[in-house]
């Protein structure tokens, strides 16, 4: 089971606060550092205030050398899908070959108010047309030219550069849609994630995606299968209610919903989910001033998953 460490610095975060977290992720081990993309807090106060997600990004691809960054998920109501190719793929290249895109539709309608950007009620014809644009930019030979006219978007005769260095940039499609998102991600991503749900209903939406892809003769294990969940984990009862209680969660709450308790706890909720079908897991860390939360997940969960 892979391990990635997922942050929301919209609920208050400085750039600095996110390269230590960046920073212990690669030195202890873990896969890779991701964050959301949001513009508002949705708890707390959000000080010192909301931190764009490729921007910060663009700085952690030269203070890390090892581990992926991403993230999960950027709004297509946020960028044009040519500024957002544009974006990830310098990421890409400022960071070697690392940078990983979460796309969706969005959600937060206040977030939207709050900056003035545009929230249209209906957005899955967006992310449609942005992942084919984005695609086919990155994918265009060096020398040709792109063009697309969509409902949405409309380029002509674009240069399609910059490249980035991987081919393909990893790209991620997830959510809990029956039929639509699974044929998306079947035909654009090459990981499909769950974010929060409840563990019993994985399975099965991981079957939607394979038979989307089988739809369109796509082989189902080209696709990487993960899941996103809160994490929160103490060596005892009192160090998980203290790590509880920080975040402002229940502890009988986060075992339900997340990994949550001791180490032991925690195995078992990851070899659930494998079983689920689960290759890949973001852990929603939500304390970033509590960098012994990591250390305790690399040191007292991660050795044992291997053998679980």
């Amino acid at each position: 089971m892979q391990l990635r460490i997922f942050t929301e610095p919209q609920d208050g975060a400085s750039y600095d606060d996110l390269l230590a977290v960046a920073q212990a992720t690669e030195r202890l081990g873990f896969d890779a550092f991701f964050r959301s993309d949001h513009y508002l807090a949705m708890n707390g106060d959000g000080l010192p205030g909301p931190s764009d997600a490729w921007t910060s990004l663009a700085g952690l691809a030269r203070e890390t050398s090892t581990i992926k960054l991403g993230t999960l998920v950027s709004s297509v109501t946020y960028r044009h899908p040519g500024i957002l190719a544009i974006q990830v793929a310098q990421v890409d290249q400022m960071s070697g070959g690392r940078a990983e895109l979460g796309l969706g539709t969005g959600w937060f309608a206040a977030e939207h108010a709050a900056y003035g950007i545009p929230f249209p009620p209906k957005r899955f014809g967006l992310l449609e047309e942005q992942l084919e644009i984005v695609t086919g930019l990155w994918s265009t030979p060096l020398g040709g030219t792109y063009s697309f006219e969509g409902e949405h978007y409309q380029l002509i005769d674009s240069p399609a550069l910059p490249k980035p260095i991987q081919s393909p940039v990893p790209v991620i499609v997830g959510g809990s849609g029956a039929k639509r998102t699974p044929a998306l991600a079947a035909r654009f991503a090459t990981e499909f994630n769950i974010p929060f749900a409840e563990f019993d209903s994985i399975a099965a939406q991981f079957g939607r995606v394979r038979a989307a892809c089988e739809a369109i003769e796509r082989d189902p294990d080209s696709l990487v299968y993960s899941a996103a969940l809160v994490v929160a984990v103490g060596s005892d009862e009192r160090e998980f209610a203290r790590r509880a209680a920080a975040i402002g969660r229940e502890p009988e709450e986060l075992r339900r919903h997340g990994i949550a308790g001791t180490a032991s706890e925690a195995i078992d909720s990851i070899g659930a989910l494998r079983e689920s079908g689960v290759e890949r897991l973001y852990l929603q860390v939500l304390d970033l001033g509590d960098l012994e939360h990591l250390d305790f997940i690399a040191a007292d969960i991660a050795p044992h998953l291997t053998s679980h």
